[in-house]
């Protein structure tokens, strides 16, 4: 009985291996198991991972591969710039004006820093740092006059690129939101000559800002966001500290946001050609943009900033007196140069409600032109769009002679 307990215990347990023997191949090894997804149990293969820096065993020199290996990322952005090409043809001149106006938006930005040092925005100090800046700082005079008219030059180049653009038909698809982040830019450079115009804190900028911002009032609404503007019911130290914020804070953020996005969209859909050039062989070529069409920028900025230079020390913008709000305000007061064609259209409307009309016909004018793009269905179709070309034409003669009228009238 114990002998068949010891057997059924030992044919329970396992078998001990056999001894190797000399020369018979050997066991194989087991094969390890897939990797299996824990909830379908299907195979999934091992994900391969690109180099995070593909460029690194490329031949350049010791300076060119420290920036590579931390700024690896830029590399295909260069060499897409290195393949864009712009068209060349009889209006191909027309495409640096783009670039002024980014070459006199950076001097404002430069200029606008360097006059913050010594500018005070306040009722009582604003006018005395002003006068500071111009007489006892070192070519303080040259940095606020190269301030004014690059200001000036910004939104005339701006004007200039929209309607070069516009006859061109270049915001057509599918460059629509070039076009409406152009216009919107535009905007926001006459934003900044509008809060800019008081910081002087003189009689000339006190009465016009007093003029420009009472005209909203007429419209609904437009009394709150008069009140926003001046901080109160009347230009005061309030106005003029808001419209320091707006100037150096506000407006440059945002302009910062739409020309990263404009410059983006410029970059990936490149440079058109006006309609039926390239049908009809008017365009003679292509040239590189990195560094061939730059470089010819360049030159373009060179003489700009000599434009630039030659305004500001031959026709200086005057100091002026400082404003005080209890003195009558004198005759001729009238907006910058940009907002006569606005202006002379409200005097025009004199009848009673004439201002809301006029407000009202801006409004609506600014909206069609944005929408240009979405409206011009033949320039979509690359077809010839007369009717849009006429529209063109009108908005330029009403800002044209309209800005004439006023200057016959009042002068410079």
């Amino acid at each position: 009985m114990a002998e068949n307990n010891q057997n059924a215990m030992a044919g329970s347990a396992p078998a001990k291996p056999k001894p190797a023997v000399p020369g018979a191949a050997k066991q194989a090894a087991p094969v390890a198991a897939k990797p299996a997804d824990s909830k379908s149990g299907v195979y999934k293969p091992p994900v391969e991972r690109a180099d995070p820096n593909p460029y690194k065993d490329s031949r350049i020199s010791s300076i060119g591969a420290w920036f590579q290996e931390r700024f690896y990322v830029m590399v295909p952005v260069i060499d897409y710039l290195k393949k864009k090409e712009v068209p060349k043809h009889r209006l191909s001149f027309w495409y640096y004006f783009g670039g002024l106006t980014l070459f006199f938006f950076l001097i404002q930005i430069i200029t606008g820093l360097l006059l913050m040092q010594y500018y005070k925005p306040t009722e009582a100090e604003a006018f005395s740092s002003f006068v500071f800046i111009q007489k006892e700082i070192s070519f303080g005079w040259l940095i606020r006059q190269l301030h004014a008219w690059s200001a000036n030059l910004m939104v005339l180049m701006a004007f200039t690129h929209m309607f070069s653009t516009f006859f061109m038909k270049s915001y057509r698809k599918p460059r629509e939101l070039m076009w409406v982040s152009g216009f919107v830019l535009l905007v926001l450079c006459l934003g900044f000559g509008f809060t800019g115009y008081l910081l002087p804190w003189n009689e000339l900028a006190f009465f016009a800002t007093q003029v420009g911002t009472e005209v909203p009032k007429v419209a609904p609404g437009g009394a709150f966001l008069v009140d926003i503007l001046r901080g109160g019911e009347e230009v005061s130290g309030e106005t003029l500290t808001r419209m320091f914020s707006l100037h150096v804070v506000l407006l440059p953020g945002l302009l910062m946001l739409v020309l990263s996005a404009h410059l983006l969209l410029v970059q990936v859909l490149g440079t058109s050609a006006p309609i039926g050039y390239k049908e009809s062989g008017l365009i003679k070529g292509y040239e590189k943009f990195f560094p061939t069409f730059l470089a010819k920028d360049a030159i373009g900025w060179i003489i700009g900033f000599g434009l630039l230079v030659y305004l500001a020390t031959v026709f200086p913008w005057q100091i002026g007196v400082k404003a005080d709000a209890l003195t009558p305000a004198p005759l001729g007061i009238k907006p910058e140069w940009y907002f006569w064609a606005q202006f002379q259209l409200l005097k025009d409307l004199k009848f009673e409600g004439g201002e809301l009309v006029a407000i009202a016909l801006l409004t609506i004018g600014a909206i069609v032109w944005v929408l240009v793009p979405f409206l011009d269905f033949k320039a979509s179709r690359e077809e010839r769009s007369p009717i849009f070309t006429a529209i063109g034409l009108l908005v330029m003669a009403f800002l044209l002679i309209n800005t004439y009228r006023v200057f016959a009238e009042y002068g410079w």
